[in-house]
């Protein structure tokens, strides 16, 4: 990597950085380096919003990810709805960075933004955040508390389609840093894209429900997205079981 690429990325060091990037520091650009920098965060916003499109599901760009994974709540939010590395931001009325308490001890990850989230930059707003929320309530939870909400693409995908791997891929640096930051004490996968972008396996979203999974040092559990329950009215009460297993599992852990 471009050594005055790193002396413009704002960085607690630059040492930070190459150990993210499982590199040696050069103590001549350590020496150098000023963080703190405005311009270093504008910097870092450029480098994501020109990242070019990855060319592997398992290969998104490499400078972009080393600057996402030092970025503040800021910067990665700026980023977000800068970055053009995949085509889904063709067609966005707006990125739709996520909603919550930044330090929740719940996450929960959906696949994508839909027209109403499109439109109002917020995830889960329509008919689907609607049945979201009453579930949050009669946990005795609420967005904006003890919950953070946030999808595994941060752009609508044409006609409300599942997100594809390379567009997942683009996006995955910056749920991984928003993880990074809130450090919730459990993660909730909604359906099936979720569980495949945390657990990376096709297995079916039966056979992973009612289990602890762990995505790094976090516990996961999965559960049905609210658009599918939408659908599917008799599963809201396997919903239900799931959510009240999740509770369960981050009382155990507390």
């Amino acid at each position: 990597m471009d050594k005055r690429l790193l002396e413009e990325l704002e960085l607690d060091s630059v040492a930070t950085l190459y150990r993210l990037a499982d590199a040696r520091v050069p103590p001549s650009t350590a020496e150098r380096a000023a963080p703190g920098d405005a311009g270093g965060r504008e910097a870092a916003v450029r480098i994501v919003a020109e990242a070019p499109a990855p060319r592997l599901a398992s290969e998104p760009d490499a400078a972009a990810r080393v600057a996402v994974a030092a970025m503040d709540w800021e910067a990665l939010e700026a980023a977000a709805r800068a970055c053009t590395a995949c085509g889904l931001c063709k067609q966005r009325k707006q990125a739709v960075f996520g909603v919550g308490h930044r330090a929740a001890p719940w996450l929960f990850v959906g696949e994508g933004p839909g027209a109403d989230e499109d439109a109002q930059g917020e995830p889960f707003v329509g008919q689907a955040g609607r049945l979201l929320d009453s579930m949050l309530t009669a946990l005795g939870l609420a967005r904006g508390r003890e919950v953070y909400i946030a999808n595994v693409v941060k752009c609508r995908p044409p006609g409300n389609r599942t997100p594809l791997p390379d567009e997942a891929a683009a996006c995955a640096p910056f749920l991984d840093r928003q993880i990074e930051l809130i450090r919730p004490r459990l993660i909730v996968a909604m359906g099936k894209t979720a569980a495949l972008r945390f657990l990376n396996t096709e297995a079916s979203l039966g056979s992973l429900r009612g289990r602890v999974h762990r995505y790094r040092d976090t516990p996961l559990v999965v559960t049905y997205h609210p658009a599918y329950l939408l659908r599917n009215l008799p599963d809201k009460a396997k919903a239900w079981e799931d959510l009240l297993h999740a509770r369960r599992v981050l009382r155990e852990a507390a």
